[in-house]
């Protein structure tokens, strides 16, 4: 079993061991690092070479700005590759909390920025010609209780009246004409969603970063940041940095160097396994139309059909930091629903099990602004791929000089009380929710 992203392997560079945990997800260094840094000077600075920097960063270079990005690892070696490529419709919260939080006109904002965001992804995909197996799948999401489902019709009918936007219901008796499982009570569908090779569009976007001006420096940690007067100062690895506008693209990955927004950004855990490769039959059995799935549950399950027919089956498992101990873990626990969802996997070998951080806000919103001076982005919350792309080139814009009004922007973005960037309180996140799935 590899113990890295299966995406990884689809860009040509399978580590030499196996069962390295941090292997190197591209085939070169865009540049040869910890390259000597001291002395530079650029008009931005962004931390963090994932979704969020890349955007933010071809927006900034596309400007005629001078623009790097600086990264402890690889590009897109974080959340940007780890994900399931699910590039789904909405947020995190769902439409009647939306309603019931904001009311309908905030709540319809918000959801619109979800659909902008989908099709900010397309645009760019096209643009930059970025070859990353995009299609639009539509996804599904299956009720794990009767009652779920009926939390669907009302859902339905609310989506149509205030957000204008159609999903479909399936019964549970007509269900394996979209999931090969008994497992569910009924299904919701919603054609507006996509599926992405997550690697190769990272990979792409880099490549796009770069070709618009960027530099992106890899295997560079930031140590701290400070501002004197209008200009920003980053200690680094390979020395220091100067730059007129910083922005943090950290995400799920903030640490100390960036305090304030680590006080306002939890890493939760996701766990993934992808089998070995089914047999044509067998795959559209599971999903017959390949769609994106997840469940109902607040412990939820998302999964899919790869391209060369895995399926790829995650979910939170626990929730704390991922560790090759939890990792190893999770994948059991994984293992074990799987089977339970789709009895005909109880003996497809596992090739795959990794592991990464997802960034949750309390409100459990994606955010964007300027935190203690310094531009952030973050809190996508599971549903980042697209939002990121959005967001990203929204904050770029911003930063060059645009007026900018967007429902996400925040910069009175409030810490998180008595949270230090530990996240202590996990553990009882976990229980509450699995005692809420029971209850429910």
């Amino acid at each position: 079993m590899k113990e890295y992203p299966y995406w990884w392997d689809s860009l040509g560079t399978a580590p030499a061991e196996s069962r390295t945990q941090n292997p190197e997800p591209h085939p070169e260094p865009r540049t040869k690092n910890p390259e000597p840094l001291e002395g530079r000077r650029v008009d931005v600075a962004i931390v963090g070479a994932g979704y969020t920097g890349l955007s933010a960063a071809l927006e900034v270079a596309c400007r005629g700005a001078s623009v790097m990005v600086i990264e402890q690892e690889r590009a897109g070696w974080g959340a940007s590759s780890r994900n399931a490529g699910q590039v789904l419709t909405g947020l995190k919260l769902d439409p009647a909390t939306l309603v019931a939080r904001f009311g309908e006109t905030r709540a319809r904002a918000l959801f619109d920025a979800s659909i902008e965001s989908i099709e900010a992804l397309e645009r760019l995909i096209s643009s930059q010609g970025i070859d990353c197996d995009y299609t639009r799948t539509g996804h599904v999401q299956a009720a794990s209780k009767p009652s779920h489902f009926q939390a669907f019709q009302q859902e339905q009918t609310l989506l149509g009246k205030v957000f204008d936007h159609s999903v479909r219901l399936v019964k549970a008796e007509e269900q394996h004409s979209e999931i090969g499982s008994n497992a569910y009570f009924g299904l919701m569908v919603d054609e507006r969603s996509g599926a992405i090779n997550p690697a190769r569009f990272v990979q792409g976007l880099a490549t796009a970063a770069c070709r618009a001006g960027a530099a992106v420096t890899e295997r560079t940690k930031v140590l701290g940041l400070a501002r004197t007067g209008s200009r920003w100062t980053l200690t680094t690895s390979a020395g220091c940095v100067g730059a007129t506008d910083v922005l943090l693209a950290t995400t799920a990955y903030t640490d100390q160097a960036a305090p304030a927004l680590q006080r306002r950004l939890v890493p939760i855990g996701s766990y993934v396994i992808a089998t070995e490769p089914l047999s044509a039959p067998g795959a559209s059995t599971l999903i017959p139309k390949g769609r994106m799935v997840f469940d109902s549950k607040h412990f939820l399950h998302f999964f899919r059909v790869t391209r060369d027919r895995r399926l790829l089956f995650g979910g939170r498992a626990e929730f704390g930091r991922p560790t090759p101990q939890t990792t190893a873990r999770c994948a059991a626990i994984l293992r074990r629903e799987m089977a339970a969802i789709f009895p005909a996997l109880t003996w497809a070998r596992i090739d795959y099990a990794w592991s990464g951080n997802v960034d949750f806000s309390r409100d459990q919103l994606p955010h964007a602004g300027r935190l203690d001076g310094a531009y952030y982005v973050g809190g996508y919350c599971g549903h980042g791929i697209a939002m990121a792309i959005s967001l990203g080139a929204v904050i770029g814009r911003r930063m060059a000089g645009d007026a900018i009004e967007h429902p996400l922007f925040d910069d009175r973005f409030p810490a998180i009380p008595f949270y230090r960037g530990t996240p202590w309180f996990l553990p009882l996140v976990g229980a509450y929710y699995r005692l809420r799935d029971w209850l429910e």
